[in-house]
């Protein structure tokens, strides 16, 4: 008989403890062990695992073998038939890893997958614990797909989804979500830690013997991070955040771990009512259309992941109404603004502790490029000074704390991506000129070196 055991385990990292405490002794967060029931199956219950009976694509039987007998260059990537997803991932989707996806609510995770599912060269099983078969018929007919290879099963039960991939031997299989799943050998309810980390543990031995792709989707806590304990994301390969604000259309995609690629891509969305649509030039998408010349609004080249793009920050500076000042950024780090506010007080002689200062980046998108302080400023001293900048010209530069203006990194794309859409002047910073050939530029590039030179170059 399976032996059954009361333990603790913390909900921030996982770890079992056989008694409670107070504070972790691993992660040293406080108020976090929470008891479980684990059942601990003998032997032969394990060897009754349906989908194990079946032998694996790579075989049964593992045995050490020296690294020079090891074959590189074998690993395959398939494309997903999203290119945003292919850059995210690396190039291609691949085999045998098992690709973990978190995001808001409502953010469009499930319409992700199932887009991934549909457009998939291949048989693909999309387990749901959420919805029902015909919940998601209904979405795919929405998006005007046709379900020819994609095969649905409504199952919280974790075994009797592998054993039905056993049977299937699908080319990828997609899973929403890990916390709705559950494994009948730990008593205890779906979303806990115990349950959610042999759930994981399975899915990934799944994944690797049957050499199949797997999708998690994964929920998120209210700070942000992916619910349950760390250790799901240690157990994956890729962890993909999906972001993006509701009352806008755009989303995007982060690598947070990528063991196959790099981190540092992005990909981009555009939510419409058939579904998501790949945004190839977001610097289109994320410049706001207006007419006419208005105050306190500049546009900055930035890099999110490795990907070039123009975006527009907008500053309004008006007199306190109350006795204290208000300070607001949507879309920026509050604290950094407050840093450049000092620091034009500082240097430059403005005055704004008695004005209000709101700071917004048109698009509803978070932006943590330390290259847009220039275009920050410039929109700040706009709107005190009431005078509107040309469409023309665009900033990339970070201010330091004694007014100069530092250099930046990768400033060629930026120059490149503002001279592709069409803009005449940019500003950078006058240490970035070295080694850097403005000549091949259809774009002026103009260095400045102190925010006062640049008041002087805008406003003089």
């Amino acid at each position: 008989m399976a032996k059954t055991h009361k333990t603790w385990f913390c909900t921030s990292c996982g770890v079992e403890s056989p008694k409670w405490e107070g504070k972790c002794s691993s992660c040293g967060e406080w108020n976090t062990l929470q008891e479980e029931v684990v059942v601990k199956s003998t032997p032969k219950e394990e060897a009754k695992k349906v989908w194990t009976q079946k032998k694996g694509k790579k075989g049964e039987h593992v045995r050490p073998i020296n690294i020079n007998e090891v074959q590189s260059g074998n690993t395959q990537r398939h494309s997903t038939g999203d290119g945003e997803l292919d850059r995210v991932l690396g190039a291609g989707l691949v085999t045998g890893s098992i690709i973990l996806i978190g995001g808001e609510p409502g953010i469009g995770k499930s319409t992700l997958m199932l887009q991934l599912a549909l457009a998939y060269k291949g048989k693909v099983l999309y387990a749901s614990g959420e919805e029902s078969e015909e919940q998601i018929k209904m979405r795919a007919d929405r998006l005007g797909k046709t379900l020819s290879e994609c095969y649905l099963m409504a199952e919280t039960n974790l075994n009797n989804i592998l054993m039905q991939a056993s049977i299937l031997e699908p080319d990828l299989l997609i899973v929403d979500s890990i916390q709705t799943l559950s494994s009948q050998f730990v008593d205890s309810p779906p979303g806990s830690v115990s349950q959610v980390r042999e759930c994981a543990s399975e899915l990934q031995r799944f994944a690797k013997e049957m050499d199949i792709p797997v999708f998690i989707i994964g929920h998120i806590t209210k700070e942000g991070s992916i619910a349950g304990p760390k250790l799901l994301e240690h157990i994956v390969d890729v962890v993909l955040q999906f972001e993006g604000d509701t009352n806008y259309t755009h989303r995007i995609l982060r690598t947070i771990k990528n063991r196959f690629g790099s981190t540092a891509e992005l990909g981009i969305y555009e939510m419409q009512s058939s579904g998501l649509r790949e945004v190839s030039n977001p610097s289109e998408l994320l410049l706001s259309q207006k007419e006419g010349d208005l105050s306190g609004s500049a546009i900055a080249s930035t890099i999110e992941g490795i990907r070039p793009m123009l975006i527009e920050t907008q500053a309004l500076v008006s007199t306190a109404v109350y006795s204290s000042p208000q300070r607001s950024a949507t879309g920026f780090d509050l604290r950094r603004l407050s840093m450049l506010l000092a620091v034009l007080e500082k240097r430059c002689g403005f005055q704004f502790g008695s004005n209000d200062v709101f700071l917004n980046i048109a698009g509803g998108i978070k932006v943590n490029d330390p290259a847009i302080d220039l275009s920050v400023v410039s929109a700040l001293i706009s709107s005190l000074e009431d005078i509107a900048l040309p469409n023309n010209i665009c900033f990339a530069g970070e201010i330091g704390l004694s007014g100069e203006i530092r250099s930046i990194q990768r400033v060629e794309q930026r120059i490149q991506e503002a001279n592709r859409l069409g803009f005449q002047q940019i500003f950078i910073s006058r240490y970035n000129l070295k080694g850097l050939n403005t000549d091949k530029f259809e774009i002026e590039v103009i260095p400045v070196s102190k925010v006062d030179e640049l008041y002087n170059q805008l406003f003089a």
